[in-house]
């Protein structure tokens, strides 16, 4: 199927893997303690279980990677709406530079987690430990400029992520 070239908003799909994708990041952040643990305990030597919480984080990520590479693999088929004309250059740069860091890392996150997990890389945890503060650092930039986009510059985005275009 051929690529749509200017879109003017989001897709049902798109918002849906969108919020999907943003919640179960928080829940990443929110429930990491239980997979700390259990890794510090395994790497250690010492008696560690894979409970609910553990699999939560794990699983988690496999479902991110996979509903990630499905964000990109819409983005590229269908396309998404134009940034706001009048926007100043540097904050339609920020957006970009935003959106494909978070991509980048909505797949090196899981792929480094699994590395860690399945494959007992010290160097991948090392990674995934990392990257989990631009992560932070990136998502709650979005958060914000999304925020600003709307009640600043009043520029309406937030509507392309709540109603769905053709």
């Amino acid at each position: 199927m051929p690529r749509m070239s200017n879109p003017t908003g989001y897709s049902v799909t798109q918002i849906t893997l969108h919020w999907l994708v943003a919640v179960l990041i928080i829940a990443q952040f929110v429930l990491h303690d239980a997979i700390v643990a259990a890794w510090e305990a395994r790497t250690k030597g010492l008696e560690w279980e894979f409970g609910p919480l553990v699999a939560v984080h794990v699983f988690g990520g496999v479902v991110i990677l996979l509903l990630g590479i499905w964000r990109l693999l819409l983005r590229i088929r269908r396309g998404v709406p134009p940034l706001p004309e009048n926007e100043h250059p540097l904050l339609k740069v920020a957006a970009h530079v935003t959106h494909w860091s978070l991509y980048a890392l909505m797949i090196l996150m899981p792929l480094t987690g699994l590395a860690t997990w399945f494959g007992g890389s010290t160097l991948a945890d090392t990674i995934h430990t990392t990257l989990k503060f631009p992560l932070l650092l990136l998502f709650l930039l979005h958060v914000i400029g999304a925020l600003f986009q709307q009640f600043v510059l009043k520029t309406q985005l937030l509507q392309r992520m709540m109603h769905a275009q053709k």
